[in-house]
């Protein structure tokens, strides 16, 4: 039997993608599921508006988070995702929208005041401009960063790197000087192994050989009379003599030692004074013999 919760953890899926997409049918590019997300993609220049009408005719009342993406081999490489909440219907979506280097996205500042330090973040990390974002400045890298961390054409060590000269005393920016050359991986699984050989491993390419092909051994070992196992009347003889190991011979004829004699009388333990029975009475079952 089924039990629905009175609180699921979101709300059905079910008539949300037709009765947003009927709204913003005009500034809509695409819109489907995927992953358990609502994902809609709408025209850059459209972006104000289409969330204005997200939060003010669909009660989607919260923006969550804005994120980037970058795909190098797109015309317009990058893609901003607003994420939106609704706390009336119990339910989020996703709304995209695509751009270039040189292209600036409307801001929604005008619609959260968080989407102000939102939108600086995909600045720094993407290089993304949001046109009408009054304080559009870098938030997560340190002053004078060149580049955008997260594009995929920025180099992992970065072009600079900051250090504090005792000579200067005070913080300075250096070309990046790698201490040794980066080391080269092949990303094979260890379970298939790698395509070069590695020592050792020519003797593990030898296929093991069968019974049929041991070699005999030349000259085995029997023992076809007692002379081989050196077994005889000599043997015996040296057996019978004993060794120095055995044990001496006691002179009481092995007979245990008894007990000592008790050194004094242990004098008789005085009577309780009180009613309770002494543990030895205590203890014997009743009706037992004294």
């Amino acid at each position: 039997m089924t039990v629905l919760h009175s609180a699921p953890k979101i709300a059905s899926h079910e008539g949300v993608i037709d009765a947003i997409s009927e709204t913003i049918s005009v500034w809509l590019l695409d819109a489907h599921e995927a992953h358990g997300e609502l994902i809609f993609t709408v025209r850059r220049e459209d972006i104000e508006r289409v969330l204005r009408v997200l939060r003010d005719d669909h009660a989607y009342q919260q923006l969550m988070e804005i994120a980037g993406a970058d795909y190098p081999q797109r015309p317009e490489r990058f893609e901003v995702v607003y994420m939106l909440l609704s706390l009336t219907k119990n339910h989020r979506i996703m709304v995209k929208c695509s751009t270039d280097e040189a292209t600036p996205v409307p801001t929604v500042t005008t619609l959260w005041p968080n989407a102000g330090w939102l939108e600086r973040e995909v600045f720094d990390m993407f290089g993304v401009t949001f046109a009408g974002n009054p304080d559009l400045r870098r938030i997560l890298t340190d002053y004078g960063f060149e580049g955008h961390p997260f594009r995929k054409d920025f180099p992992m060590t970065g072009y600079t790197e900051l250090r504090y000269s005792e000579d200067e005393k005070r913080v300075v920016y250096e070309p990046v000087d790698l201490a040794q050359d980066m080391r080269t991986f092949d990303f094979l699984s260890p379970w298939e192994g790698a395509e070069y050989q590695l020592p050792g491993d020519e003797k593990a390419q030898q296929p093991p050989l069968g019974d049929e092909k041991k070699p005999p051994v030349s000259d085995p070992k029997v023992t076809e009379k007692p002379a081989d196992t050196g077994a005889g009347p000599k043997a015996d003889e040296k057996a019978a003599e004993g060794t120095g190991a055995n044990p001496p011979k006691m002179k009481n004829g092995g007979a245990k030692p008894g007990a000592p004699e008790p050194t004094e009388d242990s004098p008789d333990r005085a009577p309780p004074k009180s009613n309770v029975p002494e543990t030895k009475g205590a203890t014997k079952p009743e009706g037992g013999d004294e």
